[in-house]
């Protein structure tokens, strides 16, 4: 349970991507401090689970679609909106990578996919929660990468698109103020089934690059999200926190 147990009281956030991983984590976290959560996915089956563990109808609602598609974006706000009030937090956790190899190799169809998905629905959910001004202060939290930091070998068009959200994250915060703040974290491997390729079968030799000697879970990441979209961080716009257990730190003293 979390210590800050009623910080995000009254609040209904919007996450995406969230039947699982990372997304879930974030969304089970704003459960925990108060919040009431509309979490969005693209299977049905795998979210009504979600929707369960986070303690039913009175906490959370469930709205399947694709993150990419405009009236599965309005769809969710409504709900939310006819439940629990208008969203006044989103959080951006959907992500795509369906190919790996060189950016020379690299499908243009599959780049632009990509792109569609990891930055240009972004905007598409601010744009859809956010064409009102929210009852009380709001917060977009953007979930990047430190591959938008370090150029990853066979995912770099991947990091091209976190690192354009980085950026679309800056300029959103300088547009939206003070009404709603903008920031993003970028983690490093988390242990989810998505970057399971990145690490199973070698997971201690992996661990062992980062200076915290673990890999990430989901609540490394959903206690920095929870911290930027409270007004605890009432001051902090326009940032990207980099929760990576120090690896970023060691590739620079190599």
């Amino acid at each position: 349970m979390s210590e800050h147990v009623g910080r995000l009281a009254g609040r209904v956030a919007v996450v995406t991507g969230a039947s699982r991983g990372i997304g879930f984590g974030i969304a089970r976290r704003f459960v925990e401090e108060g919040a009431k959560v509309c979490i969005t996915a693209r299977k049905p089956d795998a979210l009504e689970e979600a929707v369960g563990a986070l303690g039913g109808p009175v906490n959370a609602v469930a709205v399947a679609g694709r993150a990419d598609d405009p009236e599965h974006r309005a769809e969710t706000v409504r709900r939310a909106a006819d439940l629990f009030g208008p969203p006044d937090i989103l959080v951006n956790n959907t992500g795509i990578n369906p190919v790996y190899g060189s950016l020379l190799e690299l499908d243009l169809d599959a780049a632009r996919k990509i792109f569609e998905v990891n930055v240009v629905s972004a905007l598409g959910w601010v744009q859809e929660v956010f064409r009102k001004p929210p009852p009380r202060g709001g917060a977009v939290v953007n979930v990047s990468s430190v591959s938008a930091i370090h150029p990853p070998a066979g995912i770099a068009f991947y990091g091209v698109t976190k690192a354009a959200l980085n950026h679309l994250t800056s300029c959103l915060a300088a547009e939206l103020a003070p009404a709603v703040r903008v920031n993003a974290v970028a983690p490093a491997v988390v242990k989810t089934r998505f970057a399971a390729a990145l690490y199973e079968g070698r997971e201690e030799d992996v661990a062992a690059l980062y200076p915290m000697r673990r890999l990430g879970v989901p609540d490394d990441v959903a206690g920095a999200v929870a911290y930027l979209a409270s007004d605890e961080a009432g001051w902090v716009t326009g940032q990207t926190l980099v929760v990576d257990g120090g690896v970023t730190l060691a590739r620079r003293a190599g």
